[in-house]
């Protein structure tokens, strides 16, 4: 006798998603180049050199990674004219979380009174460090076309300096605190392209937080060499996934690692003469929050336009790297 099991009903998603809102938020102090000298040696004309970094956020008491992912998750939504109870899917990007249950997302939920009476929404937290944000927005554009979420939240955020050795000047010129958000909803066409995602085990030590020190350390020679040399083949890859050329692409939005990788990639992909996003030398380095971050701070200040073709790209702690290409909010 044959057994023919039951075939599965899968729900019947949206054709596609879109970015439907956009928010940020960084911490009230700011650290220039020169509070740096006064404890480490180094120099402002050195910091500038080497990493394009002028100014950072600095967290302070009472501002921690959860408060910053739910400042810019509360910016994002009221962005999107979307009501908390729409919100059924929140997705964290962090690796400095400073609880391990309820985890990052559940705390921003939880601080928006986000999903509908007695049913909250998923609360997600992943860790892929600075290409987490790609990450993020990948799983909303899925879990929504896929029919398990209507509308998510996607967010990057980080507290680096809670990780970071102030006496090594090789990190601590680099790191910074924010957070940035976007909220996706459905759409009649894609307006958010394939995640394309991966790693390099090889190179999984090259950045890292770990023990014993529990600080953030890297081999800064061995991620410049890969940003130089192998970023713009996946960033281009995102493109082609997405069924565009680079020649659509208008805006670049790449992980605000550091302006000598960031100026070199935009060139390497051919689109110098479009918006690149710089948000580095206001900001620092912030992880998983630096694309997002860039991104809403430039689309609210109105550095960029509507509706148009962006290319998200990160990478970095893992080794991970991600991206996808997606339209900008078609209102300004």
């Amino acid at each position: 006798m044959t057994l023919h099991p039951p075939a599965l009903q899968l729900p019947q998603g949206p054709a596609g998603t879109e970015i439907r809102g956009l928010g940020h938020a960084q911490p009230v102090r700011v650290m220039d180049n020169f509070e740096l000298e006064t404890i480490l040696d180094t120099n402002d004309e050195w910091i500038r050199q080497r990493t394009g970094i002028v100014t950072r956020h600095i967290a302070g008491e009472g501002e921690t990674v959860a408060t910053l992912a739910t400042d810019a998750a509360r910016m994002a939504l009221a962005d999107s004219d979307l009501e908390p109870e729409q919100i059924d899917l929140v997705v964290v990007a962090t690796t400095t979380s400073q609880e391990r249950s309820p985890n990052t997302a559940g705390r921003v939920a939880q601080a928006l009174e986000l999903g509908a009476a007695r049913r909250g929404p998923g609360v997600i937290e992943i860790n892929t460090a600075c290409s987490g944000f790609e990450y993020a927005l990948g799983i909303a554009d899925q879990a929504i076309r896929s029919g398990s979420a209507t509308h998510a939240i996607a967010v990057g955020a980080e507290t680096l300096s809670t990780v970071t050795d102030w006496t090594d000047r090789t990190t601590a010129v680099l790191v910074a605190d924010g957070a940035g958000a976007a909220v996706v909803g459905p759409s009649d066409a894609p307006r958010i392209g394939p995640v394309v995602w991966g790693s390099r085990t090889d190179m999984a030590d090259s950045v890292r937080i770990g023990p014993p020190e529990g600080k953030f350390a890297q081999n800064g020679r061995e991620v410049l060499r890969w940003g130089l040399l192998d970023a713009v083949g996946h960033a281009r890859e995102a493109v082609e996934r997405a069924g565009l050329t680079l020649d659509d692409i208008e805006v670049l939005v790449a992980h605000q690692a550091n302006l000598r990788i960031i100026e070199p990639l935009a060139q390497g992909l051919g689109l110098s003469d479009k918006v690149v996003v710089t948000d580095v030398t206001e900001s620092g380095n912030t992880s998983a929050a630096s694309v997002p971050l860039g991104l809403s701070k430039w689309w609210h200040a109105g550095r960029i336009p509507a509706g148009v073709p962006a290319l998200l790209f990160g990478f970095g702690g893992g080794f991970t790297y991600a991206g996808m290409v997606a339209m900008t909010p078609q209102r300004a």
